[in-house]
């Protein structure tokens, strides 16, 4: 009988074969790497995200045994006149604090953006508050509007104004907050403008001068339209900021006086550890989450456009 032949393998193939070990092997390696990562992100995130919206719908207070409650949480929430105070107060503090601080933002940008002296040090200067943190600002204008003692009445006094209760006055403490807010925030929308402001293409606006243009007309068809894609993202970045404050509301009135500044978050809070009714706090966390996935979305669809246009009535 003839003896059989060993089967052999063709060059082609065994050069396709070795191709896919090694990406096999890379892959592997990559995971090996990536995998304590990705367990960290899906247990500080990911879990604790799915858990909490289980706890929406249950009755808990984190010490004994939660019970089912299925939406009533949700109702509760609607029928709540501190939860509608809450939303009231952070609505009011964000439609203050996001405009203030981006069109301050924008007007200190433009200011800065042109050759001053020790125009370094201004840029450092209003950038600084910005890095503080909210604690150590809530420190400190703490003791600055204290309403007996603070360096704001004392000021006002000297100049012929009386005694204002700034966080100790219900009709005050929002609008304090918010200017807080505004000191500290200005500061990244300065430094985002000014970045933006390189961008903008100079033969626009050399042009538009050329043509006979007004700086109020070219700051108004060139400027502003090259900088709207920054600008929506500010406005987005300082909604989400100003719809998740807590900290500054924590150090400054703890949500008083009255009530006149308990906001979302800090209604989330008192719910879930002052008040120990952790399936109702985690229900109104939630009921903000979604406000904050709509808000995103609209302000996306609305990012769609911009771009410098031509100036109109240059020369006019």
């Amino acid at each position: 009988m003839p003896r059989p032949t060993p089967l052999t393998v063709r060059p082609d193939v065994r050069r396709a074969a070795f191709p896919n070990r090694r990406r096999r092997r890379e892959s592997a390696t990559a995971w090996a790497f990536v995998s304590p990562s990705v367990l960290v992100i899906v247990g500080l995130s990911v879990v604790p995200v799915l858990w909490s919206l289980l706890l929406s719908f249950q009755s808990s207070d984190l010490l004994t045994p939660s019970s089912w409650a299925g939406l009533d949480n949700y109702r509760r929430l609607s029928d709540d006149p501190q939860f509608a105070q809450a939303v009231r107060n952070t609505l009011l503090y964000t439609a203050l604090y996001v405009p203030l601080s981006i069109v301050l933002g924008l007007a200190l940008a433009l200011a800065l953006n042109r050759r001053l002296r020790f125009t370094g040090l201004y840029r450092t200067l209003f950038f600084v508050p910005f890095v503080m943190s909210a604690t150590s600002q809530g420190v400190l204008f703490s003791f600055i509007l204290d309403p007996e003692f603070g360096a704001a009445n004392s000021l006002l006094h000297r100049i012929g104004i009386g005694s204002q209760g700034f966080f100790a006055d219900p009709d005050q403490a929002l609008f304090a907050l918010v200017a807080v807010s505004v000191w500290s925030g200005t500061g990244f929308c300065v430094v985002i403008y000014l970045a933006a402001l390189q961008g903008v293409p100079k033969e626009l606006t050399e042009a538009a001068h050329l043509d006979g243009a007004a700086h109020r007309h070219v700051l108004r068809h060139v400027t502003l339209p090259s900088l709207a894609p920054v600008s929506v993202f500010l406005v987005l970045w300082q909604t989400v900021n100003a719809l998740q404050v807590f900290d500054l509301v924590y150090v400054t009135t703890k949500g008083g006086p009255l009530g006149a500044t308990t906001v979302i978050v800090y209604f989330i809070w008192e719910q879930a550890f002052r008040n120990f009714t952790a399936g109702y706090g985690a229900a109104a966390a939630y009921v903000l989450a979604v406000a904050l996935l709509l808000g995103g979305a609209g302000l996306r669809l609305a990012r769609r456009g911009g771009g410098a246009r031509p100036v109109k009535g240059a020369g006019a």
